[in-house]
């Protein structure tokens, strides 16, 4: 591999830090000095990355003329030899230091060693200018490589790590700036217009509109009201805001995306680790045919001159370096991963790239994913008791329950007087619920509930496309509620996305199959199925693997963690998913927005499309140079072209993942 560190010492790591300032123009006049300071050490750090060559170019520069142009009688003999050799020292000592290292470690046939051999050969030889450089195009090559990956790392960061280092507390009628790290759950933050949330938490003013663009890449502002979950990274728009912690700093869905970001360089896609393989055989390889290129001959030839079979053998070997594949492909699949990020899209390893870049099927949950889960109550009937009492009970209920469903009945009774007592409390998953409430038995589920306990309702329910909460009291049909849930705005482009790059789309959910069948019309969905269970949405994309499909499964909630975890690609919407499923799954979209599945597939199949063309090129070039350098048609310049030239080529078509116009 390329020796990253050797460049890499002066790097900086964009930092952002909220100071609780009550000083809003001061905070803004003290981060613009901040960016400008960052900025200057930037541009010194990449002047320093490239101060070795700059200062091996001017002096070999000065060299050529010398010898070829403006001949100087002093510069002959071993004042030559030096000059060349102090030119040389700034860009081939580092490399001849990692050479020497990678033989420590028993990593013989290293790149290193190979560029180590052929210029120190060219020296040998007499031809320092070659030598030189060789070395010096391919320090340059080096620099190239690293600023890529820094500016990779750097767009992934500036996107992610948006935490600020401290946050305002409420202390009674006091505030005090705290480190967020200490900052105990339970604790209230007091936020004021532009500052950064620092924990994840919950609303506790009636009101505030945040800018969550660094979360989920969405420029649009949220309104949060009381009793909303708001998570670190948001920025406080208009008015002063009260937040009160809820999650430890080290464990907010801020630090865990960043640990995800952190971990996904070390799974590697089978091409990169292919490529690996292959340079640890084709190393020595090389280095027995360049050998072989420099004796052989002696057999054959009549007329064998060993500098000359020497020289086409150190062209052989500056030609046949495997720098623009180890360096090219790696830096292919992490320019993939920062476009993932610069897109909202968090991929956790770039084998994932490779496996979107073959998705055949998209299978999506529908709560959550394709809709946004804000569930409102659009009727309700009571049967054999009160509409009051069937609020009351119901409510009293589904206050024990985290789903959204059971939030828009608690809802819908608001300014219902409710002080029951819930008791024996079961949730039955895939079907609903089931307690006492003030000694009543209470069932509130959907119709497969009702079946489950030999309960007779309404025959019209099984036909509404809306969900419907069927209510039984003391094993009585008590009446029903029906819920509707909102499509997201984006859904229907989604699919036609989708559609048009030839992916098929299903839907799986728990809901019933008449709300389920008027969605998927909607949306145009290929297939959907209704009234499942967690384990037969399983069983549903099982079935499909077995038919040897590419599947990527999409979901957001709890229940979707196993199936997530079973697909070839799991899919989790991050901006309020749960954290299991979150961090079962192998990408991660932040907003929420279905389109970016369209979007993390095209970067698939983008990247995938670039480390290809990357190879292709390296691999021909190389060998028509090899085969000219053998014949002696090859110059040591021909061979810094097919080396280093081809290797700067591939980093700059690397990169270019990151421009494109990619959803």
């Amino acid at each position: 591999m390329a020796h990253q560190h050797t460049y890499n010492k002066g790097s900086k790591e964009p930092c952002c830090v909220v100071e609780g300032n009550s000083n809003h123009k001061a905070e803004n006049h003290s981060d613009h000095d901040d960016h400008d300071h960052n900025h200057s050490d930037v541009n010194q750090t990449i002047l320093q990355m490239f101060l070795p060559a700059i200062l091996a170019f001017c002096l070999l520069l000065i060299a050529i003329l010398m010898d070829y142009y403006f001949p100087q009688t002093w510069f002959v003999g071993w004042v030559r030899i030096v000059w060349y050799g102090v030119a040389y020292i700034p860009v081939g000592f580092p490399v001849l230091k990692e050479a020497f290292e990678s033989i420590r470690k028993g990593e013989i046939f290293s790149e290193f060693l190979l560029m180590g051999i052929a210029t120190i050969g060219a020296f040998a030889i007499g031809e320092f200018p070659e030598g030189v450089a060789v070395m010096l195009f391919y320090a340059v090559g080096e620099v190239f490589q690293s600023l890529a990956v820094q500016r990779a790392k750097s767009n992934i960061k500036l996107l992610l790590d948006q935490r600020p280092d401290s946050a305002t507390v409420l202390k009674g009628n006091k505030t005090v700036l705290k480190k967020a790290s200490e900052i105990a759950i339970g604790a209230i933050i007091q936020l004021k217009p532009g500052e950064k949330l620092a924990l994840d938490g919950k609303l506790i003013s009636e009101r505030a509109t945040f800018n969550t663009a660094a979360l989920t890449g969405e420029s649009k502002p949220d309104s949060k009201k009381k009793n909303d979950v708001v998570l670190a990274g948001m920025i406080n728009l208009n008015t002063v805001a009260e937040v009160e912690v809820t999650t430890a700093y080290t464990d907010s869905k801020l630090s865990k995306i960043l640990e995800m970001v952190q971990e996904a360089t070390a799974k590697k896609a089978p091409t990169e680790l292919f490529i690996r393989k292959f340079a640890k055989l084709y190393t020595p390889i090389v280095v027995y045919l360049a050998v072989a290129i420099c004796l052989l001959p002696m057999f054959f030839v009549a007329d064998y001159v060993f500098s000359h079979w020497l020289y086409r053998a150190l062209v052989f070997l500056v030609i046949s370096c495997p720098c623009a594949l180890v360096i090219s492909i790696p830096l292919g699949y992490f320019g993939g991963i920062g476009a993932a990020s610069k897109n909202g899209i968090l991929v956790k390893g770039s084998n994932f790239l490779d496996i979107m870049a073959a998705i055949q099927v998209v299978v999506m949950d529908k709560t959550g994913t394709l809709t946004k889960g804000v569930f409102k109550v659009q009727k309700m009937v009571a049967v054999g008791v009160s509409e009051e009492d069937l609020i009351r009970y119901t409510s009293a209920l589904e206050s024990k329950s985290t789903h959204p469903v059971g939030t828009a009945i608690v809802e819908y009774a608001k300014g219902i007087d409710n002080s029951m007592k819930v008791t024996e409390l079961e949730e039955i998953a895939g079907h609903g619920l089931k307690g006492k409430v003030d000694g009543n038995e209470i069932l509130a589920g959907n119709v497969k509930l009702m079946k489950i306990f030999n309960i007779s309702y309404d025959a019209e329910i099984d036909n509404t496309p809306f969900t419907s909460i069927v209510i039984a009291i003391n094993q009585k049909y008590a009446g029903y509620f029906l819920i509707a849930d909102a499509i997201k705005e984006d859904a229907k482009a989604a699919i036609q996305s989708l559609h048009k790059i030839n992916v098929k789309t299903i839907m799986l959910s728990g809901d019933k199959q008449a709300v389920v069948d008027a969605v998927a019309k909607e949306l145009s969905i290929d297939l959907a199925y209704g009234d499942l269970l967690p384990e037969n949405k399983a069983e549903q994309v099982e079935a499909l693997k077995a038919q040897n499909l590419k599947v990527a499964f999409v979901g957001d909630g709890v229940n979707d963690a196993p199936v997530i975890a079973l697909a070839d690609a799991g899919i989790a919407m991050g901006g309020l998913g749960s954290d299991a499923t979150i961090e079962t799954a192998d990408i991660v979209i932040q907003n929420d927005q279905p389109t970016k599945i369209y979007t993390a597939i095209n970067i698939g199949k983008q990247t995938k499309k670039i480390v290809w063309q990357n190879i292709t090129m390296a691999i021909v070039v190389k060998a028509a140079v090899l085969i000219l350098g053998a014949g002696g048609l090859a110059t040591m310049w021909e061979a810094v072209f097919a080396d280093v030239g081809v290797a700067l080529l591939a980093i700059l078509n690397a990169v270019r993942i990151q421009r494109m116009k990619l959803e």
